[in-house]
């Protein structure tokens, strides 16, 4: 009797086992999710299924339908809808994506520490909001890639829109997330703890698959990381990205700069002044070193009133820039802090006071080439003789580490500017050579008028024309240049080509008399007097202030 009845708690207990496993797998369907990613322009991009594995959000899935996608949203089995804020990890190569879900009430999955082994029952848990049963599925083979993740492979017929589906356990434990085979009609799925192990990094930006996706990436972990990924938002530009990632890490590290000053760099580029005069007032209030919040906060104000000069912005002055810079000099006398002291003191018009204290920076540890040059600023504008503003420039060349000489690119084309008024126009020419390799492609038509004009002092006629034609590739619809072209034609005898010049310039701009004058200058001299005159009078009646004396010149 007594092991009768030993018999039957065994397979009561059994039996509860067993309903206690069913009903994990049977409520496992309300932890998977439908995925829904969109076009910019709002339109549907893809529509797939993900899975929920934590309370925080976290979920995971296939990465294709994130390709090309602006922003997302998931559905639950109650058709309840949420959005995927952030990406946490993806991997290209096994097509997975971990990201997390903003306000989702589902109940989420674990992750099954244990692999499941060849021979194994597992349930296939589908997107249940139409009503969808679990599907039971033998593992066929199991491999390992990594030296620890499980690849599994099944063998049966996968329902329709079930991609990214999880393959769980008797336990309802995820074990892998389902995926197509290639090629074969396998059904394989890649281990939820490698997916789960996906991660960001401080270049996750530069990340060809990332800068696919429209959502922002998560912070890295580490704070060397994330700080990277700041740095790297705010070179790239990106509307959407800068800002959450600006967000993301003032929520993580309130007590650091760096974020605010971010953020508010955003704020001014989109004038919305307003909104980075706050962040910048609460990093003051929030961060550790107060001295740091202070000259951030100045730099910010200067730069909106040097770039952003037309927009006004009344809370904004240089005299609260200088105040808020004297502030974090009061709290920590750092050269970097009277750099821009002296930079805010330029700006006010106190040359000289700029001056001494750039001269006074050059004996600390901060001596940089750029003191040179801001010296010498100072100099032109206080009138000083072109040989003293000469010699700070050369300093400021010199002074450049020749494996950061493309730095030097304003010095040399500062150099050109001074050797042209000291009427040295060779070495001018020389340095706007300079600039020209050192600035790339980057240069426009004006560089090469205003370096033509050189040339023609210089006596260098060849490359005067070369450097007139360069302007002109540049702005073809300018007929100033032409003009310019022509007449420097004309002083070197190239009468055929001044007239075509003349005439192309004429075509241009009807109404612009120096293309009629230099027309007819260039046809007296070839010997056509009679057009050349008429030309001269269409000038003249088109308010030429020269045409007259040639009238009377070639007249007699």
């Amino acid at each position: 009797m007594k092991h009768i009845s030993v018999l039957i708690a065994t397979i009561i207990i059994g039996c509860m086992q067993c309903m206690a496993q069913t009903a994990d797998i049977k409520n496992a369907h309300k932890s998977v999710l439908k995925l829904t990613t969109y076009k910019a322009d709002g339109s549907v991009l893809a529509e797939s299924n993900c899975v929920l594995t934590d309370n925080n959000g976290t979920a995971i899935s296939s990465l294709e339908p994130f390709i090309g996608a602006a922003k997302a949203t998931v559905t639950d089995h109650k058709g309840h809808n949420a959005d995927v804020s952030r990406m946490l990890g993806t991997d290209e190569l096994y097509d997975m994506a971990k990201f997390k879900i903003d306000g989702i009430k589902a109940e989420p999955l674990a992750i099954a520490a244990t692999p499941a082994k060849a021979g194994d029952t597992t349930w296939l848990i589908t997107y249940n909001g139409d009503g969808k049963q679990p599907v039971k599925a033998t593992v066929k083979n199991v491999e390992t890639f990594m030296d620890k993740y499980a690849y599994y492979i099944f063998k049966f017929q996968a329902p329709s829109q079930s991609a990214s589906c999880p393959f769980v356990n008797e336990n309802g434990q995820i074990i892998g997330l389902m995926k197509l085979s290639a090629t074969s009609t396998d059904i394989h799925a890649i281990d939820a703890n490698y997916i789960m192990g996906l991660t960001t990094t401080g270049f996750a930006l530069s990340d060809p698959t990332l800068r696919q996706i429209g959502i922002p990436p998560a912070l890295p972990q580490k704070q060397s990381d994330a700080q990277l990924m700041l740095i790297m938002a705010e070179q790239n530009g990106d509307s959407i990205k800068h800002p959450a990632i600006a967000h993301d890490f003032i929520a993580k590290y309130p007590t650091l700069i760096d974020g605010y000053s971010s953020l508010a760099r955003f704020q001014v580029n989109n004038n919305n002044f307003d909104g980075a005069a706050e962040t910048m007032t609460s990093a003051i209030k929030q961060v550790d070193k107060k001295d740091e919040a202070h000259a951030s906060y100045g730099k910010i104000i200067y730069d909106k009133l040097t770039y952003k000069a037309n927009m006004p912005y009344e809370a904004w002055t240089l005299d609260k820039a200088a105040e808020e810079t004297n502030k974090a000099l009061s709290l920590n006398p750092l050269p970097t802090y009277r750099h821009q002291q002296a930079q805010i003191t330029f700006a006010q018009g106190n040359y000289q006071q700029a001056y001494d204290t750039f001269i006074q920076l050059m004996e600390t540890p901060m001596r940089a080439p750029e003191l040179f040059y801001e010296a010498a600023q100072c100099k032109m504008m206080m009138k000083a003789p072109q040989k003293e503003i000469i010699a700070l420039l050369d300093s400021a060349i010199n002074n450049t580490d020749s494996l950061h000489i493309r730095d030097a690119a304003p010095y040399f084309l500062a150099r050109a500017e001074a050797y042209n008024a000291a009427d040295s126009f060779r070495l001018a020419v020389f340095d706007y050579t300079r600039y020209e390799i050192l600035a790339g492609q980057r240069l426009g038509a004006n560089f090469y008028y205003i370096r033509s004009q050189v040339e023609v002092k210089a006596k260098l006629y060849q490359q005067a024309l070369a450097d007139m034609a360069a302007a002109i590739m540049r702005a073809p619809q300018e007929p100033t240049y032409y003009a310019e072209m022509a007449s420097l034609q004309l002083r070197v005898n190239l009468f055929d080509d001044a007239i075509g010049t003349a005439n192309r310039c004429i075509k241009l701009a009807p109404d612009y008399s120096d293309g009629y004058l230099l027309l007819g200058l260039a046809q007296i001299q070839k010997g056509d007097k009679s057009p050349g005159l008429a030309n001269l009078e269409k000038a003249k009646q088109l308010g030429n202030p020269q045409a007259q004396q040639f009238i009377d010149k070639y007249s007699k």
